[in-house]
Order: structure tokens, then sequence, then C-alpha cells
């Protein structure tokens, strides 16, 4: 759609009262930066609505609406809009505003989705998972190791919405540092899109290296002198999360990808290079995942032996034990019988020649025993 359509666009959404619906909703609605995790929305899905003309943020407070009619009556510059977790009312006109397709709207408001990269017209959408390692004095069979959470970006020619679910990867931080490279950021939307997926690859390396100390921490133990004695729930929890994890990176391969090497014209040609950066360090932190998986493979595998050769020990000492007892049992046994003609029956050196004999045995069974480490 042309710079002039837009803004017919606008115009007529004035007319029709959806513009002024979302003034009356960004009125109603304190905005609320979440740039640090400890803050809460307070019942507000809007972090923070800001205009860029040549990569410079444009000072004052403006509306919404005020900022999208500005930009597209100037032609240059474009808005970024930052939500967290709307709710379908809240989102409604802000879609229409921009044009967003109804599937995208829903995949931004529902969430758990994974990462894609879809093209609506104009309008670019692109789904990033966000990770968070969970810190944790012990690894148990119930511990989170990783949280995951959603970012949804939606880019145009003038425009760039983002919308965050959870409570972590806040986007407050990387506006911030956006804001210091004006150079970058006069490259337009896709310069945002681009900064969002390095923030949320970056992420991800950054718990892959505070998984793996969970990985060598299980490692250790297993091949401790007492690690049959592990608790294999660890191995599996530890599966179970990297399993997560692998959920949020792998498929995001094929987006960078796409980003990186196809021609979109909502991308700027100079911002594909970056992008192949980004791919890149995906491609480190995927085969990091793999590498980590077949290692707790490996692990599990090594603590499964460690315990049957535990348990092959175990029975070899109650062997033992089985065949030492098993004389006097058998000395006992014959002597226990009722008969009048017993050998030695008689006798008064007897009992004691029994005992001795008993004692005899079982010493050089437990000594062959203790030689062949069976005991």
């Amino acid at each position: 759609m042309s710079m002039a359509g837009n803004l017919r666009k606008v115009t007529s959404l004035g007319k029709g009262g959806h513009l002024r619906r979302v003034a009356r909703l960004a009125r109603r609605r304190p905005r609320v930066d979440l740039s640090h995790p400890a803050r809460s929305p307070l019942g507000s899905s809007v972090v923070n609505c800001v205009t860029y003309r040549d990569g410079i943020r444009v000072p004052g407070a403006v509306g919404l609406v005020d900022a999208v009619e500005r930009v597209r009556k100037r032609g240059d510059g474009f808005v970024w809009l930052g939500l967290h977790e709307p709710t379908d009312e809240e989102f409604a006109d802000i879609a229409e505003l921009f044009d967003l397709h109804p599937l995208a709207v829903e995949d931004a408001v529902e969430a758990h989705q994974r990462p894609k990269l879809e093209r609506y017209g104009e309008t670019l959408f692109a789904v990033f998972k966000t990770v968070c390692y969970v810190e944790h004095e012990e690894l148990t069979a119930t511990s989170e190791v990783v949280n995951t959470g959603e970012i949804m970006v939606f880019t145009g020619q003038d425009f760039v919405v983002t919308v965050r679910h959870g409570r972590h990867g806040s986007l407050g931080p990387l506006r911030e540092e956006l804001e210091s490279d004006p150079r970058q950021l006069a490259k337009g939307p896709s310069a945002v899109l681009h900064a969002v997926a390095d923030h949320v690859v970056d992420d991800f390396l950054t718990a892959i290296d505070a998984v793996q100390a969970d990985v060598d921490h299980v490692e250790t133990a297993v091949f401790a002198e007492d690690g049959a004695r592990l608790d294999p729930g660890r191995i599996y929890q530890l599966k179970r999360e990297l399993l997560e994890l692998k959920r949020a990176v792998v498929p995001l391969g094929r987006p960078l990808e796409e980003l990186a090497t196809r021609p979109i014209r909502v991308v700027d040609p100079e911002i594909q290079a970056y992008f192949r950066d980004v791919s890149d360090h995906l491609l480190r932190a995927t085969e990091q995942i793999a590498a980590f998986d077949e290692l707790l493979n490996s692990i599990l595998q090594a603590h499964l032996a460690q315990v049957t050769v535990a348990q092959n020990a175990d029975m070899r000492k109650i062997t033992a034990w089985a065949a030492i007892v098993a004389v006097p049992t058998m000395v006992c046994g014959m002597y226990g019988m009722n008969f009048d003609h017993m050998p030695e029956l008689r006798w008064r050196y007897g009992y004691g020649l029994v005992l001795g004999v008993i004692a005899v045995a079982c010493l050089t069974l437990y000594r062959g025993f203790r030689r062949n480490d069976w005991l």
C-alpha cells in the first residue's frame, strides 16, 4: 500500500471511530516501563510507543494515533509500539490501525507458537521463543532449569509492533542499546527486527552456558565413587529441560536463513548481512544443544552400567556368604537327624571336632572369595 493510501486509511479509520477508541485506550491505561523484570504491567499492555526519525528518537510524549499520522504525513521514520501480553480487546484496534492479518493477530494474542516467519502483504510477522535460565542451588528430579517465553514482531514499512509474553526477555535494554546507535536504527524497522533476533539468540547462548554447568555437575556425580547411588531422575529432568530449550532454538534456523538470504521488501538489504551473523550464532547454539543431548545419553548409559555392575557385585557378595553359611548348615543338618548309629556320636571330643571342621571350612571359603574379590 502506498504512503498516500496509508494516510487515507488512517483518516478513514479516524472517521469510523477506531482511532478514537485507540486513543481512549492509551489514555485510560497508563504506560508502564517493563525494562526491569521486577516491574509489573499494572493492568496495561502498552509498554512504550516511540517515534524514530533518521535513527533518532523524537522527543515528547505522543499518542499512538498522532505518532502514526505524523510518520505517514512526513513519509519518513517509523513508530515502535511495545506491548506485553495484550488481550483481544486491547489489540483489536491496534491491529486494524496497522492492517495486521487476523491469523497473525490471533497468534500474537494467544502465544504458544513455534518460531516462524510469515509474510502478510506488506507486513512481516516473526515469532521468537525467549529462554531464561532458572537459578537453583541443586539440580533435583523436579528442578526447573529453563523458562521460555515469546516475542512476536510485526514489521512494516513505517512501524514495528513487538508483543512479549512471559516475565523475562524485556526489550527495554535493547531499545536503549539501539538508540545509542542511530546509524543502525536509521535503517528502519528491519533494524529493530534484527536487534530482537540477535537479542534472543544471545540469550540462547547465555542459557546454554549455564546449562553446561549442570551437565558437568551431573557427569562428575555419575563418575564419582558413589555414582551408582545417583538419582537417575536428575538426568531425565535435565534431558527434559534440554528438550524445552531445543524446541526454542532449532526451529528458528529456517526463519533466520530466509531473512538472511531471500529478498524481502520490508528488510533493508544491508540488514541481511547482520541476519547472517545471527544465523551463525544460532548454528553454534544448535550444535551445543545436540552435543549436550548426546553427552546426557552417554551419561545415562554410563549410570545404568554402573548400577548393573553394583548389582552384580552385590549378588556376588550374597552368593559368597550363602556358600559360607551352607557349610555349617549342612553339617548341623546331618547331625540333627534322629539316627542311633551316627559317626562319632558317642565320642567325647566329637562336638569340638565338628566345630573345628566347620570353622576351618568356612575360613577357607572366606579367604578364597576374598582372593577373587567376591567379598
